[in-house]
């Protein structure tokens, strides 16, 4: 099939029915489990499986967990409150920050943060960032951290690797935590933990390992982005929740997943990744897509090294065997 600009296009109807027909088969079938909960932020990925959870087991059969924590948006408790109202399945919030706390989340993190800005602390907000135009031949995935006093004033700069990985690992415990309150209810229940991954944040290694990564099946794990928000459109997902622009909910300062991890636009990345994929040529992919060919050769090599370097997150635990 010719690659060009609708090669990722979806016929809403079937994909739905395929997903609510395998969604059924796994969870009563293959894990004789009797419902489905779901962790939702009000994001477009969560909203879609929620959905597709609620048509396919029926909605009381679905429970959505809420898990905010102080430093997350409001935003996404009322986009996730409407999800459930307009689809019919219980909503339940868990703040999470006390267990934050104790775990040393926020004072792990702000004591790295604190090596790179030393003004830094309770006021102010954090993100971390990198540049969004990959495709230009000398730009790199280096990795910045933003701070952000009261007035909105902004300052970022290089980290060196021991801050910015004590910076993940403390902010990776909102992930973990986040997972184990799922499976709580999901076994007070005997339900199944349904994960919200697409395929950019699984293959690309955009999740924490036993974090959002844990789950006992995960529905749309192998769709684009881009097509993921074709399947809200069809669903009826709320406007709100689909023009919402994504971001992390990690981070106290508002970070897009663009500025994050993929430093591109999902239409032109997923593009370029399909294209990838299917042995497209370079040169026919950017004039399909309006880049030259050094720009879609970037692209390409810049999803490869991802993929590469993110493999380990894919990986089952390693077993001796002797």
């Amino acid at each position: 099939m010719a690659f060009n600009k609708d090669s990722l296009k979806i016929d809403g109807k079937k994909v739905a029915d395929q997903l609510t027909a395998k969604i059924l088969y796994q969870i009563g079938t293959v894990l004789k489990k009797t419902g489905a909960v779901v962790g939702i932020s009000g994001g477009i990925d969560s909203s879609v499986v929620a959905t597709l959870c609620a048509k396919a087991l029926g909605p009381n059969k679905v429970l959505g967990v809420m898990m905010p924590e102080k430093e997350s948006s409001d935003e996404s408790e009322k986009l996730a409150r409407k999800l459930g109202e307009k689809f019919g399945f219980e909503t339940i919030k868990e703040n999470i920050t006390d267990g934050l706390s104790g775990l040393g989340c926020y004072r792990e993190r702000n004591e790295a943060i604190k090596q790179v800005f030393p003004e830094f602390d309770e006021n102010w907000k954090c993100k971390i960032i990198i540049p969004t135009n990959i495709l230009e031949k000398k730009t790199y995935n280096v990795f910045s951290l933003c701070i952000e006093n009261a007035a909105g004033e902004q300052r970022t700069k290089r980290m060196p690797p021991s801050a910015y990985l004590q910076i993940v690992a403390a902010s990776n415990f909102k992930q973990r935590l986040r997972m184990t309150t799922l499976y709580y209810h999901a076994e007070k229940r005997n339900w199944a933990v349904v994960g919200t991954g697409n395929k950019d944040e699984h293959e690309q290694g955009f999740f924490v390992k036993y974090g959002d990564g844990g789950a006992d099946l995960k529905p749309i794990g192998h769709m684009f982005k881009i097509q993921v928000f074709q399947l809200a459109e069809y669903l009826g997902v709320p406007k709100e929740i689909i023009n919402r622009t994504p971001t992390t909910d990690t981070y106290s300062a508002e970070v897009t997943q663009e500025e994050f991890f993929f430093g591109l636009d999902f239409y032109r990345m997923d593009m370029l990744w399909h294209a990838l994929e299917t042995n497209v040529p370079a040169a026919e992919a950017a004039k399909v897509l309006g880049l030259t060919v050094e720009q879609v050769e970037t692209g390409y090599a810049n999803i490869k090294r991802k993929i590469l370097a993110t493999e380990y997150l894919r990986m089952e635990p390693l077993m001796a065997n002797i």
